[in-house]
């Protein structure tokens, strides 16, 4: 079942057109990869999508609804959750309370039910609350191996653990779908290998994933769909193994041979 499509996006910036009329569909439960050269417009697509930019043209359809165009806190709280090409942690606070910016976003996602009128209406429920928003957030932890950092800071955490913490506050807005741009940049092999264990677990969670990535070693052994981009048009789709060996994307990567 098709959870996300895109229907003939196009984002133009003057005379650049970084996506080019691209139909992207990502089936739920799998993990899709969106792969391409430098500048053939991921990045753009993924902003499209969640909020963060909107599309010149074209369409996106999310579990049924038209969200084009919507704003990135509407985004998320209809079940969309990203992270982004440069880690975006709050890095003065703790881990633990970095987690606990994820799930206060969603707990506060209900006008009628959020933690502000909560707090008007009881001052022991508002206490209540933030101790199980605290106790969720260390389950987060728990479930990256990070629940032993939970008092530290953020920017004391090694490179690929600040990755990890970032995917963990994503997770905690309980999302349906999640974009992970770039998630093993700068990552050293051991840490690449333990994130293709995290996005295995993701997805064992019934959490559809959309993952931007250039280590190619990793996106052929978890992705189960892959989608190419290049010069911000789309030129393949299929199977790992079908992507592998596809003539056009082998000439984006690599260059066509002169005559």
């Amino acid at each position: 079942m098709k959870l996300l499509t895109t229907d003939h996006l196009t984002r133009e910036f003057g005379g650049v057109i970084a996506v080019n009329d691209v139909n992207f569909n990502v089936e739920a439960g799998l993990v899709t990869g969106l792969i391409g050269p430098n500048g053939a417009g991921k990045t753009t697509l993924f902003n499209q999508i969640t909020g963060v930019d909107r599309p010149t043209s074209g369409t996106i359809t999310f579990d049924g609804m038209d969200i084009t165009g919507f704003p990135a806190w509407k985004v998320s709280r209809l079940g969309i959750a990203r992270t982004f090409q440069n880690i975006r942690l709050y890095k003065e606070l703790t881990v633990v309370e970095n987690v606990m910016m994820g799930l206060h976003f969603k707990v506060g996602s209900d006008p009628f039910h959020g933690r502000f009128m909560q707090a008007i209406k009881s001052y022991v429920f508002a206490q209540r609350e933030n101790r199980m928003v605290y106790e969720k957030a260390l389950e987060w932890l728990r479930f990256f191996d990070l629940e032993d950092h939970a008092q530290d800071f953020a920017r004391s955490l090694p490179y690929g653990k600040q990755r990890e913490l970032e995917i963990a506050r994503a997770l905690a807005a309980d999302p349906k779908l999640l974009f992970l741009d770039e998630p093993a940049a700068g990552m050293n092999p051991a840490e690449t290998a333990h994130l293709m264990e995290v996005v295995d677990k993701i997805r064992s969670l019934g959490v559809t994933v959309v993952l931007i990535e250039h280590d190619m070693k990793l996106v052929m052994n978890i992705c189960d769909q892959i989608t190419v981009l290049n010069f911000g048009t789309k030129i393949a789709e299929g199977t790992p193994q079908a992507i592998k060996h596809d003539k056009a994307v082998i000439e984006a990567y690599l260059g066509k041979e002169e005559d």
